[in-house]
């Protein structure tokens, strides 16, 4: 095996995505510098130094932590090309003009080291003319990375070859996207706009034509075809929106200038619509209009008939939604099909649409269907891929209603479907995915997945939908298994707990099962991982404790009746704690409250880059009660290292009194709820491999419990500084009277009480602290008030 480790990345163009793409290899850890223009006033670097600035700003944050922005190094292309020499790796992300490309890549050839990999950004731009003019050794190492925007979150990068690249840095390159970067990579054929912008705008331009077909608004396409679809929420014409209307528009020319053989060319005509926009300047989001536009709080949207923007909201038709809701793909798409209502039958021609633009376009723009759909889930946040919808839907079923659309002219264009469609092997095995692999039209057969090493990281890998896949749901052996949790293993010396309840929120039924899972692994295990099956899929780690099965026995018998089992939760947390194996946490999503807790005890976290950590509770009017705040003291006591503890407790108590939650995994470090040597991940699908090799390492490394030891707290010092800050903010109208007690109460927990400063307390006299605060909290109505409210609405109450 020979290593290829990126020292340090090159970005060219620091742009919207050149910036972001930077950002994300400071993210992974990855030295990276970023270039541009020499600027033609000011500081010489200050065209990369604003775009630097601008990532602090923009939303969803491209930094996992905003600090980070000062590890970007800044270079212009005037003076610091020798720095070239030092990257392993180039990205160019410059604007989409071949001959400002070309132009650039005269200047930094010569400054390429001889086994750096030199890769385009392009989104649709001809990779093999981009390498026109290179000497053979470069040729052979360079292709196209296409990132989606924006980069940290999408996980789309389409890798690109040319004729001449060789075939070893392709893997290479996979290699780092995949772990380093936490990409979902597929591989792309040299035709324009790759995959899932050739098909995902063709979606779209099919979209628009159908929507005006039928006269439907752009509203109502947006509902029918976002999460009722299983797709972004901000369906069809929203999406146009936020990418912006003039990018849509180079990407449709990429398709008007370069496929003028393409049966459905007369589909790549800019409808009319977008270019009345685009000259208005209405380019979407970024202009403020597009097809909808916020005028005060409300948002209209654009009526194409008088080009006016109107009032907006309008739903789909309820007949419309009760199909989208039929669980069965085949009775769903026969539902809409048949339907005499305009809006099923727009459904029914957006799919048909799709089916037949994949089928004749699989063998020009993909190695097999398996490319399509993950290109499409991962670029454009589907669900489900077009052929696995297709497939799911009854393969041979569908062929025939597409053939016949066709043969009456429904369809957008005449050109038949492909003979493997109908006769081929797709059509003796009930569609393209199976067992063996996904099928080519290429190279007429069914091709298996990738076989990188870097994919053996993933116990589970992203499922097709007709592969026969181990279901991480159902895999492995079971030991114990409840409708709240799974005990399981994978016949190897890692003892694995799976959540099931909704939510994954701590129940007695989860406290029980962790407890049983615990048992389980002292006695035959080296360790125990606290894994979820829909973590790689944007599942929560855990929403918190489980309020709605509380309730009855509070109402029965008010806060008494919830004690004893506020005492289970937190015992079966310090059994984690203290466990005699190590227990690691893999988080991924959110981790909340009762959630967050769960993480802090156990004796190391790996976690997602995408872990969104926090203590919530004073959001329903309680205070965390599962050792969090014992934790905080805990946690500072330690840092303190025998100075003052009240400069180590404040991140703690502002983090629990403020409800603040961490917007990545790298931002819970700097918070707290994550240690200096607990793991981030990058790749959603390696945490479980990632987990249990760090319960293997600790265990074989001899790993002890930690010793119960006696903690110093801050006491009424501590706890006088804190509320006196309170005070002010209450007396200042910055929080209610309600905050104030909550804040005074974390307060009082995380200072040890009414004790003298330096006084040593045990966890367990914080443990009581906590639970004799919520208990009291429970009986309080402004408390009340809030958990129902958030009960009933999902959202919190400020009272």
């Amino acid at each position: 095996m020979t290593n290829f480790i990126v020292k340090k990345v090159a970005v060219l163009g620091a742009g919207v995505m050149g910036a972001q793409i930077a950002a994300h290899c400071v993210n992974a850890k990855v030295p990276v510098v970023l270039f541009d223009l020499p600027a033609k006033e000011g500081p010489k670097n200050g065209i990369v130094l604003r775009a630097i600035e601008n990532l602090k700003k923009l939303s969803p944050a491209p930094l996992g932590n905003k600090d980070d922005a000062a590890l970007i190094e800044v270079a212009n292309y005037e003076d610091n090309l020798d720095v070239l020499a030092g990257c392993d790796l180039i990205i160019e992300a410059i604007a989409e003009r071949m001959d400002w490309k070309h132009d650039l890549y005269k200047k930094v050839a010569p400054h390429i080291s001889a086994n750096a990999i030199f890769a385009s950004n392009t989104s649709g731009l001809s990779i093999n003319k981009l390498a026109e003019g290179f000497d053979d050794n470069l040729k052979a190492r360079f292709c196209g990375v296409h990132f989606f925007n924006p980069p940290r979150y999408m996980h789309l990068v389409e890798l690109i070859p040319t004729t001449a690249t060789n075939p070893q840095i392709l893997d290479q390159l996979e290699t780092f996207l995949t772990s380093t970067l936490g990409k979902g990579v597929v591989r792309a054929k040299d035709t324009p706009n790759f995959i899932a912008n050739r098909v995902g705008i063709f979606g779209m331009l099919a979209t628009i034509h159908e929507a005006e077909k039928f006269g439907l608004s752009v509203d109502v396409v947006d509902d029918l075809t976002g999460a009722k679809l299983g797709r972004a929420k901000s369906g069809t014409f929203r999406t146009a929106d936020v990418v912006g209307l003039d990018t849509m528009g180079h990407v449709i020319k990429t398709m008007q200038d370069n496929l003028q053989g393409d049966p459905f060319f007369a589909v790549y005509k800019t409808p009319e619509v977008l270019t009345k926009l685009i000259e208005a300047g209405a380019l979407g989001q970024k202009s403020g209009a597009g097809f909808y536009k916020k005028e005060g709080k409300e948002i209209k949207r654009l009526d194409f008939a008088t080009g006016q923007y109107v009032a907006g909201g309008a739903k789909a038709a309820d007949i419309v939604g009760r199909i989208l809701k039929e669980k069965d793909p085949v009775k769903k798409m026969k539902a809409m099909r048949e339907s005499t209502n305009p809006q099923a039958q727009f459904l029914w021609a957006i799919f048909r649409d799709a089916f037949h633009y994949i089928a004749v376009h699989l063998k020009d723009i993909a190695d097999n269907a398996r490319d399509i759909d993950f290109a499409m889930r991962w670029g454009f946040g589907w669900n489900v891929g077009p052929f696995e919808t297709w497939q799911a839907s009854g393969w041979q079923q569908i062929a025939e209603w597409v053939a016949q659309d066709i043969a009456e002219g429904k369809a957008l264009c005449s050109e038949p479907l492909p003979s493997w469609v109908t006769d081929g092997l797709p059509a003796q095995k009930g569609g393209v995915h199976t067992p063996e692999g996904s099928y080519s039209a290429a190279s007429n057969s069914f091709v298996p997945r990738s076989d990188l090493p870097v994919y053996q990281r993933q116990a589970f890998r992203a499922p097709v939908l007709g592969e026969g896949a181990a279901d991480p749901k159902t895999a492995g052996v079971t030991v114990h298994e409840d409708a709240n949790i799974r005990v399981w293993h994978m016949n190897d010396d890692v003892l694995i707990v799976s959540l099931k309840s909704k939510m994954h929120t701590i129940g007695q039924g989860v406290i029980d099962g962790l407890k049983l899972a615990l048992a389980e692994a002292e006695k035959n295990f080296k360790g125990l991982v606290i894994w979820n099956t829909d973590a790689a899929e944007g599942g929560p780690f855990s929403a918190g404790a489980n309020l709605e099965e509380a309730l009855p026995a509070f109402m029965q018998g008010g806060a008494k009746a919830i004690d004893p089992s506020v005492r289970q939760l937190q015992d079966a947390f310090m059994s984690l704690k203290y466990a005699n194996v190590p227990v690691v946490a893999a988080v991924a999503g959110i981790a909340l409250g009762g959630g967050c807790e769960l993480a802090l005890h156990a004796s190391k976290r790996v976690a997602a880059l995408e872990s969104y950590i926090g203590l919530v509770e004073v959001g329903v009017g309680l205070v965390p009660a599962g050792g969090g705040l014992k934790e905080a003291a805990v946690r500072a006591a330690n840092d303190a290292k025998g100075t003052d503890i009240l400069q180590f407790l404040k991140t703690g108590f502002t983090n629990a009194a403020m409800a603040n939650v961490s917007k990545s995994a790298l931002e819970a470090k700097a918070m707290g709820y994550l240690k200096e040597d607990d793991v981030i991940v990058f790749n959603a699908y390696e945490l479980l491999h990632v987990a249990k090799s760090q319960a293997r390492a600790m265990a074989d490394a001899g790993y002890r419990p930690p010793v119960k030891k006696l903690i110093p707290v801050g006491g009424r010092y501590t706890l006088g500084t804190i509320k006196a800050q309170l005070v002010n903010m209450r007396d200042g109208g910055f929080i209610s009277a309600h905050d104030f007690k909550l804040g005074e109460m974390i307060a009082t927990i995380v200072s040890g009480g009414d004790v003298d400063q330096g006084s040593l307390v045990s966890e367990q006299w914080l443990l009581d602290m906590e639970r004799k605060a919520f208990l009291e909290l429970l009986n309080n109505p402004k408390t009340q008030e809030r958990i129902m409210g958030m009960l009933q609405t999902g959202k919190p109450v400020r009272n």
